[in-house]
């Protein structure tokens, strides 16, 4: 979060990026002052589902194996769906609601040999998946209403969910663990850091940017064919994973949806 803030100011400073349509050129160097107070308010729902996304996410690979969690978080299509209509009234047609129904069945075909039931994991893992509904939909509503771009969405996320973070951090012990981190100050770590946080940057920026052009469930979607590119991608590259019938199965429900869903929007259906 701090890098990312700290590659936005440089570049907003090198007039590289605005953070608002048909904003001055004139740049202050005060960051508390790049976005008017009004706007960072505004964007305060944003952060806080953030927030709620992260923290509750992070609890919910406790307890629950890889291959239930995985298949419980593609419902999130159905509760994006959900969200979307309480929050703008949007309506999806039926083309549509088909093509995530045919992700739903295979997400739980995919998992359907590791029903290992646990109330309090499956709870966590759903009570995940409305928080990153209301998260992806909160983008999409607030980057309309506010007239903030992508990289000024994420600058307000930043400078509001930084300092948090660095109280939670502090008060759970995170920083004094990182503090004794034997490999801190090796050279070679660093630099995987640094392109660690390059990555996340890269990867926040163009989910703000798909969100906001289109929309809060075709992101969710692109979330899911990440998911199939990044198993067969572990697939071929690590091996290790035996062959499931059901597994194959359900990845391909999944990918068929996705695709049905993608021509449903190039159709305009």
């Amino acid at each position: 979060m701090l890098s990312s803030c700290a590659f936005l100011y440089a570049m907003k400073r090198w007039k590289i990026i605005s953070f608002s349509e048909g904003e001055p050129q004139s740049v202050t160097s005060n960051p508390i002052t790049l976005i008017p107070l009004r706007t960072l308010v505004h964007t305060l729902p944003l952060a806080v589902s953030y927030l709620l996304y992260m923290l509750i996410t992070m609890e919910s690979v406790r307890g629950i194996n890889v291959p239930m969690y995985t298949t419980l978080r593609r419902t999130t299509v159905a509760f994006t769906m959900i969200v979307e209509y309480l929050l703008t009234g949007r309506k999806h047609s039926s083309y549509v609601i088909g093509s995530v129904g045919i992700i739903i069945i295979g997400a739980f075909v995919a998992g359907a040999r590791d029903l290992s039931f646990d109330a309090y994991s499956y709870s966590i893992v759903f009570m995940a998946n409305i928080c990153s509904a209301v998260y992806l939909a909160s983008i999409a509503h607030i980057g309309k209403s506010s007239g903030l771009t992508s990289f000024g969405l994420m600058w307000c996320n930043g400078i509001i969910c930084a300092p948090i973070l660095l109280f939670w951090t502090s008060f759970k012990g995170d920083l004094e663990a990182l503090m004794s981190f034997p490999y801190l100050y090796s050279s070679g770590f660093q630099v995987v850091m640094l392109l660690s946080c390059i990555m996340a940057f890269l990867i926040n920026y163009y989910v703000f940017l798909n969100t906001t052009l289109n929309s809060a469930l075709t992101q969710t979607i692109c979330g899911n064919l990440k998911d199939l590119f990044t198993i067969g991608l572990g697939w071929l590259l690590f091996g290790g994973l035996p062959f499931d019938l059901m597994n194959v199965l359900g990845q391909s429900l999944g990918f068929l949806g996705s695709c049905l869903y993608a021509y449903c929007k190039l159709k305009g259906k």
